[in-house]
């Protein structure tokens, strides 16, 4: 079953040209705007594997590629997922790849030029990749919880694809596709969403994200109150200040 996405510009195309050019693909946006729910429904559209590792500042080069164990009394290489992916041909997506660290962006340098190798220092292996490899990364230019960035040398090994929070439309057919709700409660919820994003301020770190509405509207779904439901998967995940709560409880309270 391939796994829902509503296209909101030519993103599908992009990504399988880059596919079938043998060219790795950056997805940028801001949390929960759909890039993770993308990249899973391109792989289901081109009924591939997709194996996916959710990056963070402890991700170094050994968990990508892989390290020796001791196995049944003996010592025994075994893959990592990078390794893994190269081996099998099969899509690989690094999430959130900017939170990684350096050691680990520089091993993947090999797989992202015209070589397609990865080097596997310990094994003394060079692997290619298979035609049907393909590597993706995402990256939050507005992640202000953290200081890295990507370095240029970096990023211009890639294709770009920038995602943002969809238009008015599209958002409530999603939240409503996603959730199950109707229509006028799908537009209420985005109708909130929308106006949260706009108060600049807040001064929140990240903003109310299509996935939240989502949520939101799961729980209108599930029997909840709709201005309990708003407040629990809009305004409590996004903010801890008292002041901010309280601004979003009165946008909630008039928009729904």
């Amino acid at each position: 079953m391939t796994a829902y996405y509503l296209a909101v510009g030519k993103e599908k195309e992009v990504f399988r040209h880059a596919w079938e050019a043998k060219l790795p693909l950056m997805v940028k946006g801001p949390t929960g705007c759909g890039k993770t729910r993308f990249i899973q429904h391109m792989a289901d559209e081109l009924a591939r594997p997709l194996i996916t590792v959710a990056c963070n500042e402890d991700t170094s080069s050994t968990d990508l590629l892989g390290r020796h164990l001791l196995l049944g009394g003996e010592t025994r290489w075994t893959d990592g997922p990078v390794t893994r992916a190269v081996r099998e041909g099969v899509l690989l997506y690094l999430d959130e790849i900017a939170e990684a660290r350096a050691d680990a962006l520089v091993v993947i340098h090999s797989l992202t030029d015209h070589r397609r190798e990865l080097f596997l220092d310990r094994t003394g292996e060079r692997l290619s990749a298979a035609d049907s490899f393909m590597l993706i990364v995402s990256y939050n230019p507005g992640y202000q919880r953290s200081l890295r960035e990507l370095k240029p040398s970096t990023r211009q090994r890639f294709i770009g694809l920038t995602f943002d929070y969809p238009a008015e439309t599209q958002e409530v057919e999603i939240v409503k596709v996603e959730s199950g709700v109707e229509p006028q409660i799908a537009r209420r919820i985005v109708g909130i969403g929308r106006k949260i994003r706009s108060l600049v301020e807040l001064s929140l770190i990240e903003s109310v994200s299509t996935r939240l509405l989502v949520a939101a509207g799961k729980l209108v779904r599930a029997g909840v109150p709709p201005r309990l439901a708003c407040f629990a998967a809009i305004a409590e995940p996004v903010s801890d200040d008292s002041e901010a709560l309280s601004a979003m409880r009165q946008v909630i309270e008039l928009g729904i």
